[in-house]
């Protein structure tokens, strides 16, 4: 029987905290896709198809050490394929060791227990200060503005 949205969404965040970022790709619906409204610098807005997904996600655990999810509310939307999940990931980066919160809101839908979208607005400033990458992401974003 396939996973509802909402066992799907907590089955990824089950995985994220075990480090398991294939098993987070083979969530996804092979054409499913996943966007990242507020991304900026290098960092993509848009992934097409679980292969790219798991490529994005290879390496996540080597960045960012998750090591919990204190807080996941899930909200329901007038579309039983879609929900809307806030939570908030607490961990260590691994480059600087320093801790690590970052707050999300995605908007997910799945059919059949896979994803076939994930949008995700988290915070491009918060990563980068967390990851201590803030100012390679304002020098792409000075670039950026001066093409």
């Amino acid at each position: 029987m396939p996973r509802t949205p909402e066992e799907t969404v907590r089955r990824l965040l089950d995985l994220l905290l075990a480090k398991d970022m294939d098993a987070i790709a083979d969530l996804w619906a092979e054409q499913g896709t996943g966007e990242f409204p507020f991304a900026a610098g290098d960092a993509p807005r848009r992934l097409a198809g679980r292969d790219a997904v798991r490529d994005y996600l290879a390496g996540y655990p080597q960045r960012m050490d998750v090591r919990e999810i204190p807080v996941v509310t899930v909200h329901h939307t007038k579309r039983p394929d879609t929900i809307v999940v806030e939570f908030i990931a607490h961990g260590y980066t691994v480059r600087t060791g320093e801790p690590y919160r970052m707050d999300y809101i995605s908007v997910i839908t799945v059919h059949d227990g896979l994803i076939t979208h994930y949008r995700d607005y988290w915070s491009p400033l918060a990563a980068a200060s967390a990851t201590g990458t803030l100012p390679e992401l304002l020098g792409s974003l000075r670039s950026g503005a001066a093409r």
